[in-house]
């Protein structure tokens, strides 16, 4: 019996001791994940605004646009090669602070390395999808806009 209580006793010690090596690790990684989704909603936010900002700029153009011809593919092009750029600047700016900053936390991370392609490719691809619904639902209002409208808004 003194056995059984020994192990019970070192079964509970060393889980005491695991919690406590890993917990500060766990908490790091929570709130590394944390500030990623904060990250990626305030790129949609900053997205949406731009365009959307954009779009208001440019409703008599697009309204002239639209009076003279243009069909709605024609306007969603225009608008969503505008939001194409902005998207692929920020990627641009961001891939290479990224590679700057992966060197400095590269004692933080488990099993990826600092320059993995394939985590680079990853979060891109989301980003870039995830700013296309950003740019989506203003390009979509660009092309509804009626010259009539558009042509007499100061």
């Amino acid at each position: 019996m003194c056995e059984q209580d020994d192990l019970d006793e070192f079964a509970r010690r060393a889980s005491a001791l695991t919690r406590r090596q890993f917990g500060a690790m766990a908490l790091g990684a929570g709130l590394a994940a944390a500030m990623g989704l904060l990250g990626l909603i305030l790129a949609v936010v900053g997205v949406y605004g731009v365009m959307s900002y954009a779009v208001s700029q440019r409703t008599q153009e697009i309204g002239l646009r639209i009076a003279l011809g243009a069909q709605k593919r024609d306007i969603l092009r225009m608008i969503g090669r505008q939001g194409a750029v902005i998207v692929a600047s920020g990627l641009a700016v961001g891939f290479l602070a990224a590679l700057a900053a992966g060197r400095m936390v590269s004692d933080f991370l488990v099993g990826v390395a600092p320059s993995d392609p394939l985590t680079y490719a990853g979060v891109s691809i989301l980003l870039a999808a995830v700013a296309f619904v950003a740019t989506y639902v203003p390009t979509r209002r660009a092309a509804k806009v009626d010259p009539m409208v558009a042509l007499r808004y100061e």
